[in-house]
């Protein structure tokens, strides 16, 4: 097995929070009526350390880049660089996140844009999705109800000033009853991704006893077993004293290796190293849909974490309409020459 100790995972099931210590970043696109979409990196950082490789969102030298100093409330430097690019359309736009070399470059992630034409109006429609990274987790709102979803998929800012702000007794306690529940959630994903890795690995090879439909039927008792020892994984792991209750201790033994490598691919799949940042999208018109939440600018924005993606595909998206001038003009000359016609009619019958 991986050197990479269990015990650190426990944590990270704990914490769900991945920093690879990269500039705050947020991305802005600006989508035209083209279909053409501008987009704009914004990047702090305490350090003047920007690194192409360490981007979370793919920029290169075609990219136009200012870089500039600024100095926060408490007087600090803040250094910062811009990157800016006109795409002709998503195509070109999801062939630079497919040749992305930055610290995200393992997340599959592309653009959509559509456009639909009304005589009256224009739809447009642009998306952000990051496909998932598990093959057997469970949505995320099995665990959390409406109001519990909103928190987790809410802006940290926005949360933060909840806490703080006239009902922060209720928030804090909303905040502490999502982190819960997340972390129930983290751990069935954790356990259910080890039995569809140890199943794949283990096809054809071990016996029924070792399906996935007799090994589904334990998962809870896997997942309690994982609650119970969480201080301990690691060393309980390697002792196989955690799934020899599950699988058998004959089982256990034969497929030691498959098990092991199980625990590694479904630590890469659920615990992603994945550095946040933030969506912006600006649609042209007026804005008539969106999933995001609206920023000071009125312009919807999501933040980017990996527990957003792991067990469903995260979709932003934001819809607008504008009014098609011409065709209201137009409509209204054949009005006018309809209605002038039938005068013209009416006077010579008359």
């Amino acid at each position: 097995m991986k050197s990479k100790p269990i015990k650190a995972v426990a944590l990270i099931i704990l914490a769900m929070i991945f920093s690879c210590d990269e500039p705050e970043t947020v991305i802005t696109n600006t989508v035209h009526s083209d279909g053409s979409v501008t987009r704009k990196i914004e990047m702090r950082n305490v350090v003047n350390k920007f690194t192409i490789s360490g981007s979370q969102v793919p920029f290169d030298s075609t990219w136009i880049v200012k870089d500039s100093l600024e100095i926060d409330e408490d007087g600090d430097t803040i250094w910062v660089k811009l990157a800016e690019k006109r795409f002709k359309n998503s195509d070109e736009i999801n062939k630079a996140y497919r040749t992305d070399s930055g610290c995200n470059k393992e997340i599959s992630r592309r653009t959509e844009f559509s456009k639909k034409f009304k005589w009256f109006k224009t739809e447009y429609r642009f998306a952000e999705i990051i496909d998932k990274t598990m093959s057997a987790g469970y949505p995320i709102s099995e665990f959390l109800n409406n109001e519990e979803l909103q928190w987790f998929y809410s802006p940290e800012k926005l949360t933060g000033e909840k806490e703080h702000g006239p009902d922060s007794l209720k928030f804090r306690a909303l905040n502490d009853t999502v982190k819960k529940k997340v972390e129930k959630w983290s751990i069935k994903c954790f356990a259910s991704e080890w039995i569809h890795e140890f199943v794949r690995l283990t096809e054809g090879k071990a016996g029924n006893d070792l399906s996935s439909e007799a090994l589904k039927i334990r998962e809870r008792e896997f997942e309690r077993l994982i609650e119970a020892n969480m201080e301990k994984f690691d060393s309980l792991w390697s002792a196989g004293m955690l799934f020899n209750g599950i699988i058998g201790e004959a089982n256990a033994l034969e497929y030691k290796a498959e098990a092991d490598s199980a625990v590694n691919l479904a630590i890469e799949k659920v615990f992603i190293s994945f550095s946040d940042y933030t969506v912006r999208i600006a649609m042209p018109g007026k804005v008539i849909g969106t999933n995001g939440f609206m920023d000071s600018a009125r312009i919807s924005q999501w933040p980017v974490k990996s527990e957003f993606f792991l067990s469903q595909p995260y979709e932003m998206w934001a819809e607008s309409k504008v009014a098609n001038k011409w065709a209201w003009i137009i409509s209204g000359l054949i009005l006018l020459f309809a209605m002038t016609a039938i005068l013209i009619k009416a006077r010579k019958k008359g």
